[in-house]
């Protein structure tokens, strides 16, 4: 058995009852929305996130309805978010299928990301947690400024790793800080135990992302999905970021001129012999080496904010999901 579904066995009724109750939040009676909600979900992922808020509940007290409700609310928010996102950053895919308004228009998108921002406003309602409430709209508004911070560097795509930082603290430390956090609410845990598991939480996004933007440079067949999709999208990440810092400024400015023709679609080079000199250029320059070494940063502080807790089954699955997230290959 596998690290990720050993994780996943200790929460198969949870599970199943998250499933039922995601099911029923994306009904809809008008034909295509019920249409496009059923292919929104019908590549889901690994369910990361609602595993998130409910090892949190576990490790605090015990899983609940209110903790149900929640991971549906927290998995809802994010997908609107992602609907969303594609529209604004014209993605042609996700998840390994047509992204939404390729497959159907932009105002189909939008709308659909609306109607889950509007379930997400009835789970919350349903669960009548003020402090659960305050967890989902902080998290809505960091989702929708970090996209925009997003879109304000990427006039240019060169930023810098503090810039870089900010914006994978925003769109991804935050979502996985939130989940822990509500899951650990949910629970009725104590102030103390509800803030280490947002330390937590938070970490683990960081190592989360940085993980995802090291494996944009892999070469592994099970990685399952296309290489070098950051650069081609014009997005500049830590691996590429810390080599150009590295590098002698002729090979960086050389580089750099190559990324943006390829951004570009210049056709005066070849896109494919690009794309291996700028991820031999990182190889090169150890940037993935230094990404590395800054996620193991954070996962150090990541097992720190769980040291208040006694050992158990749920810490132990949260310490076994760090090392999934560092380790994976996918």
């Amino acid at each position: 058995m596998d690290l990720f579904r050993q994780i996943r066995s200790g929460l198969e009724d949870a599970l199943r009852a998250y499933d039922r109750k995601f099911a029923d939040s994306l009904s809809a009676e008008q034909a295509l929305l019920h249409d496009v909600l059923r292919y929104i979900s019908a590549k889901r992922g690994k369910q990361l996130r609602p595993i998130m808020v409910m090892e949190a509940a576990r490790l605090c007290n015990c899983i609940t309805d209110k903790t149900i409700s929640t991971a549906v609310a927290l998995e809802l928010l994010h997908t609107a978010s992602l609907v969303h996102d594609d529209v604004v950053d014209d993605s042609p895919t996700r998840r390994g299928q047509e992204a939404v308004h390729v497959h159907w228009t932009n105002k189909v998108a939008v709308l659909a990301g609306d109607y889950m921002l509007a379930k997400v406003i009835g789970l919350v309602a349903e669960v009548k947690n003020t402090k659960i409430l305050g967890i989902i709209s902080d998290l809505g508004r960091s989702l929708s400024s970090g996209e925009i911070l997003q879109l304000h560097t990427n006039q240019s795509m060169w930023i810098d790793e503090a810039q870089y930082m900010r914006i994978i603290e925003q769109k991804t430390a935050r979502l996985f800080a939130a989940c822990c956090e509500a899951g650990a609410e949910s629970a009725a845990g104590t102030q103390r135990q509800i803030s280490a598991l947002r330390e937590f939480g938070h970490q683990l996004g960081l190592c989360f992302q940085i993980q995802d933007d090291v494996l944009d440079y892999s070469d592994s067949e099970d990685l399952g999905k296309p290489t070098m999709n950051d650069i081609r999208d014009g997005k500049a990440t830590l691996p590429l970021i810390i080599s150009l810092q590295r590098a002698p400024e002729s090979e960086a400015a050389e580089i750099r001129r190559l990324t943006e023709a390829l951004v570009a679609h210049d056709k005066s080079i070849d896109p494919a012999e690009a794309e291996q000199d700028i991820k031999a250029f990182v190889l090169r320059f150890d940037g993935i080496g230094y990404a590395h070494k800054k996620m193991m940063e954070h996962k150090r502080l990541a097992e720190e904010a769980l040291s208040v807790f006694h050992d158990c089954d749920a810490r132990r699955d949260l310490l076994a999901l760090l090392d999934y997230t560092i380790n994976r290959v996918h």
